[in-house]
């Protein structure tokens, strides 16, 4: 086990080396586009001159990327030509806010989605595994760009019992949260419900579970010590990847009940051209990504011990 976690954290380190430089590459490596986008296009070449001069773009390449690399992982990822701050005051106030909102999400999508998969799984084909499995494809079919459409005529102009933006201009409000809330769950637990109920499906069937059944063994116990273990494992590397899309994923829901969070902040500094930003911004979701996807191959391997002792 140690040495699978060691070898996966090996991994982890050098697909993020990888990522730092693909970034740099692609935002830092031509120094005036850089000077450009900071200055403004109606800057002088004397004026970008100067400023490259000033922060050492005319240094080689490889010791830019040394200087850029280490400042980054101090934190210093250099100023937002959007905010006029430094990144780091704008980027992690709003991680922040995202992780509330994914948090939220999590909390409802996890429990709710694990439960409905294994009772449908449970009674394969009977009329509450076909009620669940209805719901979720409907749900997962309709994407978020829609059902925010959907969910704000309907609560916020036809009803009108919650608010239609979640800026939170006057402090933190649970009620701002119930629509992004509503929306990414409506959406996420769908899928993950499907998974689970597929994967108890496969468990129900399986040899051992008949036998266990046919010895005389009580049904509840059953499925909570021997059944539900199992078909947890490919939920799980489900639900990892979760986090990811939550944090990129967002984008929609966020930038339309102005939401300030990871995602809407990414919008604005595409918008914008914020170079620094946009930088910092990849190298968060990307850290995110790769985290969560080993976490969740550590995970598999707890959860099966067939994986554990090759």
């Amino acid at each position: 086990m140690t040495r699978f976690f060691l070898r996966r954290t090996f991994s982890m380190a050098i697909l993020m080396i990888a990522v730092s430089v693909s970034v740099f590459i692609a935002l830092e490596l031509s120094p005036g586009n850089v000077a450009t986008m900071v200055l403004g296009p109606y800057s002088s070449e004397e004026q970008r001159n100067l400023w490259l001069e000033a922060n050492g773009y005319f240094k080689p390449a490889y010791v830019r990327y040394l200087s850029w690399l280490g400042n980054a992982l101090q934190g210093d990822f250099g100023p937002s030509i959007r905010f006029k701050v430094p990144v780091g005051e704008v980027l992690w106030p709003r991680v922040g806010n995202t992780a509330i909102l994914g948090a939220s999400v999590m909390i409802i999508v996890i429990p709710l989605s694990l439960l409905l998969g294994v009772l449908a799984g449970m009674k394969e084909g009977s009329a509450m595994d076909r009620t669940i499995s209805t719901a979720s494809i409907i749900t997962t079919s309709i994407p978020e760009y829609a059902s925010t459409v959907i969910a704000a005529a309907v609560f916020v102009f036809w009803l009108g019992w919650l608010p239609g933006t979640s800026s939170m201009s006057d402090g933190f409000s649970f009620r701002e949260l119930i629509l992004p809330v509503g929306v990414l769950v409506l959406y996420d637990f769908g899928y993950v419900t499907r998974i689970t109920r597929a994967s108890m499906v496969e468990v129900m069937t399986s040899p051992y579970i008949r036998t266990a059944v046919l010895k005389g063994l009580p049904y509840r116990r059953v499925i909570l010590r021997h059944a539900l273990r199992n078909a947890l494992i490919a939920p799980f590397t489900v639900i990892m990847l979760q986090f990811t899309w939550l944090l990129s994923g967002v984008i929609v829901v966020e930038f339309f009940f102005a939401y300030k969070g990871f995602g809407a902040l990414l919008v604005e500094a595409v918008l914008n051209l914020d170079v620094y930003l946009i930088e910092a911004c990849t190298l968060i979701a990307v850290f995110v990504a790769v985290a969560t996807q080993t976490l969740g191959d550590m995970g598999y391997v707890y959860l099966n011990p067939r994986i554990r002792f090759k």
